[in-house]
């Protein structure tokens, strides 16, 4: 079986704004200190590189999947500039308010159709989360090795704990 390093996107990956608002720009798109190293760090231990990420503007209508999609490429192209490459990228559209959707976090479906997608051994993985939804998220689907990490802060601990693998 595989590893997996699974990530939350916004307040993980990337800045995420204080003010509340989203994250769906290009231009507002910013990598934060130490990911690369991070990501870099976990293939060479071989994990394989997930992103696990709920969009919810997507369901309020603030933006669309285009959006989505262009930050995700801008991502994989800024990574791939520093030779890292991700495995897979899932994200939830919905919106409580809008729909009852069992992908969502804290419901861990995206993490489980990671799981099974690439035959991963959750007891071998690690999720990374600056949020108590990433959190349970990961214990739903049977992940050990969690990270809670304030948000918009460094990866040194999460990098310290894969050199020590």
């Amino acid at each position: 079986m595989k590893k997996a390093l699974f990530l939350d996107r916004d307040g993980v990956i990337n800045l995420d704004k204080d003010d509340g608002s989203f994250t769906y720009k290009v231009e507002d798109f910013i990598i934060l200190d130490d990911v690369v190293e991070g990501l870099r760090l976990a293939k060479l231990k071989g994990f394989m590189l997930i992103v696990i990420t709920n969009q919810s503007g997507i369901g309020r209508g603030i933006y669309n999947h285009a959006d989505v999609a262009a930050v995700h490429h801008k991502l994989e192209n800024s990574l791939s500039a520093e030779q890292v490459y991700l495995d897979a990228i899932y994200y939830c559209p919905h919106h409580p308010s809008s729909s009852n959707c069992i992908c969502r976090k804290p419901d861990s479906v995206m993490v489980e159709k990671a799981i099974a997608r690439f035959n991963i051994d959750p007891k071998q993985s690690i999720f990374v989360g600056d949020k108590e939804r990433d959190i349970v998220c990961a214990r739903k689907a049977g992940i050990e090795n969690v990270y809670h990490i304030k948000t918009n802060s460094s990866l040194s601990q999460i990098i310290h704990a894969i050199e020590t693998l």
